[in-house]
């Protein structure tokens, strides 16, 4: 019996054109860094060195370790505790306005809503390069309570993403979770698709799918958040 479900975030509940997104978040936070003697291209290289890092992580450290190591290392003259104070700072309060390069479909909210009265276990599986507080953000943009979640990965509490089977293994463990009493929802036929690997079966919502590397995805129960539904309703 289905019990739990884990939703991937960006493309799933939140509509986004990753390109469009990226590029609107890195302009307001290189405008909110730079008053402050940061260089913005410079910087956006170092988050991409950071994201590279945490996602090669061993699973030893949290990706908040690894990304302030990584931080430090770049900017040897610089104080990296006020400095990742003021990019903290940015995700709490002028990262709000990167709504406007994201998508909005009411039927997210009122799925989530839905599935939380019929008292389904809710997981934000979204891969774990951001602050907790910037997951939640996101959530808000969607139009989702972050409350219906019961766990959240970010890069506070997590040392793997997607598509690394050991992502899903942790969530797992940390939540003692049987897989086949759980389904995966993302639009990403390798990140989100890998859940499969630990034996969670997977749903593709396809509004705004990725399949960089044209994988057949016919196996897969797939269709926009009515067909989510009929296929949650059939393993109740």
């Amino acid at each position: 019996m289905l019990k739990t479900i884990l939703f991937d975030l960006d493309g799933t509940l939140l509509p986004m054109e990753e390109p469009r997104f990226l590029g609107g978040y890195f302009g307001l936070l290189t405008k909110t860094m730079e008053p402050l003697g940061f260089d913005g291209k410079e910087l956006v290289r170092v988050l991409w060195q950071g994201v590279a890092a945490m996602v090669a992580n061993d699973g030893t450290k949290t990706y908040e370790a690894v990304f302030r190591e990584v931080f430090a290392r770049c900017y040897p003259d610089r104080d990296a505790d006020a400095d990742l104070l003021h990019l903290e700072n940015f995700y709490r309060t002028e990262f709000d306005r990167a709504r406007v390069f994201c998508g909005y479909n009411q039927a997210a909210g009122d799925t989530v809503r839905e599935l939380k009265k019929r008292g389904f276990s809710l997981i934000l599986a979204s891969n774990p390069v951001l602050p907790r507080f910037a997951q939640e953000t996101r959530l808000k943009w969607a139009g989702v309570d972050p409350s219906a979640f019961s766990f959240f990965t970010s890069y506070e509490n997590f040392s793997f993403s997607k598509p690394n089977p050991d992502y899903y293994r942790a969530i797992l463990s940390a939540c003692d979770l049987d897989p086949a009493e759980c389904l995966m929802v993302g639009n990403d036929a390798e990140e989100d698709a890998a859940a499969e690997s630990v034996g969670i079966p997977v749903f593709l919502l396809t509004d705004c799918l990725i399949n960089r590397k044209e994988r057949d995805i016919t196996r897969y129960p797939r269709g926009s958040f009515p067909e989510l539904m009929r296929a949650i309703e059939s393993r109740a």
